[in-house]
């Protein structure tokens, strides 16, 4: 049986109530996200509150974190509760598409559901967590341009090959990609994931690209740089 728990350095995840368990994704994300002159955040599909989890680490930010599913929402407030930084973590049961918050955001972040063609599993929860069906790319985008502030960001990680369908509706929506990080699993391999950032306020494309491993079960230097402020050893 996988362990109901995640140790990170400053915080543990318990996993046992949500469908989708910590993973790399969700690691990298949190450890990318341009924090620096964020005050207010939203974790759009929380899942454990792993990535809000982060982003509270990385910055002295007010976190807002919904999510569509009650058992998920149940976790992320065991696990914001525990951690050191809880006076600033608040979850909510909410569909992302009828949200409506009072003010706008400096950053948004999303791991989203990008399962469009994949065969479903038996487990309903889990269905919610990896398919696209509660919340679309296009819906995400979309909403998110409208809760932005005009300096604020939207971060996401996607399968590579969604990059371009995300850039049009980006487009469409007056948002800007700057900033650009295609991952890669290890070497001489094709794209995995790709995280973005886009901002309503146009500015120089950055971009690289990063392996998780150099080797075989071997991290590389990269990716270690990224996470060691987050894992107990890698």
């Amino acid at each position: 049986m996988p362990n109901p728990y995640f140790h990170f350095k400053q915080f543990t995840v318990r996993h046992d109530l949500c469908a989708m368990k910590v993973g790399t994704d969700g690691v990298l994300l949190g450890a990318w996200a341009d924090v620096e002159n964020a005050k207010k955040i939203l974790d759009i599909g929380t899942g454990s509150g792993l990535i809000a989890l982060m982003l509270a680490q990385r910055s002295k930010a007010f976190i807002n974190a919904i999510d569509i599913n009650a058992n998920a929402c149940k976790q992320a407030k065991i696990n914001f509760e525990n951690s050191p930084f809880h006076d600033r973590l608040t979850i909510e049961e909410q569909v992302f598409q009828d949200f409506l918050p009072s003010f706008k955001y400096d950053l948004l972040v999303s791991n989203p559901p990008y399962f469009t063609h994949s065969l479903k599993s038996p487990d309903k929860n889990r269905n919610f967590a990896r398919h696209n069906d509660s919340l679309t790319l296009a819906d995400l985008i979309g909403k998110s341009a409208t809760i932005l502030n005009p300096q604020g960001k939207l971060a996401l990680i996607l399968p590579f090959e969604n990059l371009e369908n995300a850039n049009i509706l980006a487009v469409e929506n007056q948002l800007f990609l700057c900033r650009k990080t295609v991952v890669l699993s290890i070497p001489n391999q094709p794209a995995k994931r790709v995280l973005l950032e886009y901002s309503p306020h146009k500015t120089d494309l950055q971009e690289n690209e990063i392996y998780i491993e150099k080797s075989q079960k071997i991290y590389s230097e990269e990716y270690i740089a990224l996470t060691k402020d987050f894992y107990l050893s890698v």
